[in-house]
């Protein structure tokens, strides 16, 4: 069972939806690494849970699937019964067994190959172009770097892929954005409730019109995908595809908008790739590391009572791992805190680690040196639009991403 707060448990002096936290969590994820690296705190939700923020320790937890498991039986028990539209997107990739995750992987390879994304590189191109091309016909100089290009650019990618059409796709923002920032937020449950549910009656329409006629797309394929007669469930093809889409696009939304502003203030580093633009498949990797698209991990369990990190964890337990903070961590990444597209070794954990490692990593690398690389192109000069106040982060323990993006070129 879950370890719910009370008034005789010491609870965390960290909030870790605390507006300063949320602009800037780095400094805390320092002082955890230092002094507490294995840290309990509350919730919103009024459950206790563990983060765990050294590189050592993340790394370990990621690849351990005995006593850390991301679907135990019991979650469940703990929660009471789950609503059928969330039962229907519960068998995904992030969130099944080791043995049904490889299984899951084994059938979605067949669909999604290294030789499909590289086939995607000349239309994320135009995608990019057209984009950029939109922006600079309104002869304004200036943009919502978010709204107008690191948006747009990767929901048409997956939608295109997918095969969802074109006047559908900005419905997906609004729904990704309220089950994002609804993650352990009370406030919004009943919102993002209803969003989920009307998300899943979407799926349920375009996956039953594929079926009846399969086209040239991703839910086509995985429609038909088969390895030695195993096939897709109906409910693991809804929850991939609600997967690809939410996580698809969010990663490389705030991989783009974290890594502009990563060079943006840090002109030298910008200016930098400028020259040599051959720079960008390591300027991606240091983006990812210093100010990554995911704040934390998917929650996991602990299946036993566990000595970890000098704390006693009990069975049932969960616990986030901060990608934030292992990348940050200065006991693996010399003068971590520096911003530096030559960094040599670079193995950061910003898409994961083991079986659960992000299977949309090579896509997101992909768009995100195709877009930063043609926006630095055709707008060199980029710049804050103005001196900027503090720009205003998503509020999401799951992802880091900005608001808004004022921008001038």
């Amino acid at each position: 069972m879950f370890t719910h707060g009370n008034k005789n448990e010491s609870q965390s002096k960290v909030d870790f939806m605390n507006q300063a936290f949320i602009q800037n969590p780095f400094p805390v994820y320092e002082h955890l690494r230092k002094e507490d690296p294995v840290h309990r705190f509350l919730l919103p939700s009024g459950h206790f849970a563990w983060l765990v923020t050294g590189y050592e320790d993340v790394s370990t937890i990621l690849q351990d699937h005995q006593r850390f498991v991301t679907n135990p039986p019991y979650v469940q028990e703990s929660h009471g019964s789950v609503p059928p539209h969330q039962e229907i997107i519960s068998r995904n990739l992030l969130s099944v067994s080791p043995d049904d995750h490889r299984r899951l992987r084994r059938l979605i390879q067949k669909a999604f190959t290294p030789r499909m994304i590289e086939r995607l590189r000349s239309r994320i191109y135009e995608i990019s172009n057209e984009l950029l091309d939109q922006v600079l016909a309104k002869g304004k100089r200036e943009m919502n770097l978010i709204e107008d290009y690191a948006f747009p650019l990767p929901i048409i990618v997956i939608c295109e892929m997918l095969g969802v059409p074109h006047k559908d796709q900005i419905q997906f923002r609004e729904w990704s954005n309220i089950i994002m920032e609804g993650f352990n937020n009370p406030e919004l449950n009943e919102q993002s409730d209803q969003v989920m549910r009307a998300f899943v009656e979407y799926l349920q329409t375009l996956i039953a019109d594929r079926r009846q006629s399969l086209q040239e797309d991703l839910i086509s394929d995985l429609i038909a995908v088969e390895e030695e007669g195993d096939v897709l469930s109906e409910q693991e093809l809804y929850a991939l595809v609600f997967v690809l889409i939410i996580a698809g696009h969010e990663t490389t939304v705030n991989l783009i908008g974290n890594g502009m502003l990563a060079l943006i203030e840090n002109p030298a580093q910008k200016q930098l790739l400028l020259e040599q633009p051959e720079l960008i498949g390591p300027a991606i990797e240091e983006i990812l590391r210093y100010n990554g698209p995911a704040e934390v991990s998917n929650i996991r369990w602990a299946t036993e009572d566990v000595e970890f990190g000098g704390k006693h964890i009990r069975k049932g337990e969960m616990l986030f791992v901060s990608f934030s903070s292992a990348n940050r961590d200065e006991l693996h990444f010399p003068d971590p805190d520096t911003f530096d597209i030559t960094r040599k070794v670079n193995n950061h954990l910003a898409f994961g680690k083991g079986v659960h490692f992000c299977l949309g990593a090579p896509l997101a690398r992909l768009e995100g040196e195709i877009a930063i690389h043609e926006l630095l192109r055709r707008m060199p000069d980029i710049q804050f639009k103005e001196e900027p106040e503090p720009l205003k982060w998503r509020p999401s323990m799951i992802i880091r991403g900005l608001y808004e993006f004022p921008v001038r070129f």
